[in-house]
């Protein structure tokens, strides 16, 4: 289960670029969360986009509305315990980065676009009327070999 909320002030988005960032996005962290492009693990994905208006934005200190227009976007990325070392952490950033710079058709990400990557630990994500754990998901068919040793490792040690 992985839920990605993007922040950003009104009007930056398209409906278009919403549907594509959606898409995006979600790739950006499937491959390295499950090891392999697997269309039934697109489910487990959500992302919400919330607009603000520039007066409830500041950065340094400082409304957005008060100042001369930035590009200011926040990604939350908020996934369950299991394989995330740092460079796959890294690879996830950059993947979302890219998605963003590919969407909105700029050379380079802006330096107020910022993006936060959560762990979740086990035993702190509830869906479908209970309590999850990654352990639980492992036999669906969506994790690679790889991927599953590497989750339980990490949530078995």
């Amino acid at each position: 289960m992985t839920m990605i909320n993007v922040n950003y002030p009104n009007g930056r988005f398209t409906l278009e670029q919403r549907r594509l960032l959606a898409e995006g996005l979600t790739d950006a962290v499937l491959l390295p969360e499950v090891g392999q492009h697997c269309p039934p693990a697109r489910e487990g994905f959500q992302v919400h986009f919330t607009e603000r208006p520039t007066d409830y934005m500041a950065i340094g200190g400082k409304l957005l509305s008060d100042q001369p227009e930035r590009d200011v976007i926040m990604i939350n990325v908020l996934v369950m315990d299991g394989d995330w070392p740092n460079e796959v952490r890294k690879e996830v950033l950059e993947n979302m980065l890219g998605s963003l710079t590919k969407v909105l058709e700029v050379s380079e990400p802006s330096p107020t676009w910022w993006i936060t990557f959560q762990v979740i630990e086990e035993g702190s994500w509830a869906s479908r009327g209970g309590v999850l754990s990654i352990l639980d998901l492992l036999d669906s068919g969506v994790f690679t070999e790889e991927k599953m040793k590497a989750i339980r490792k990490h949530i078995e040690k």
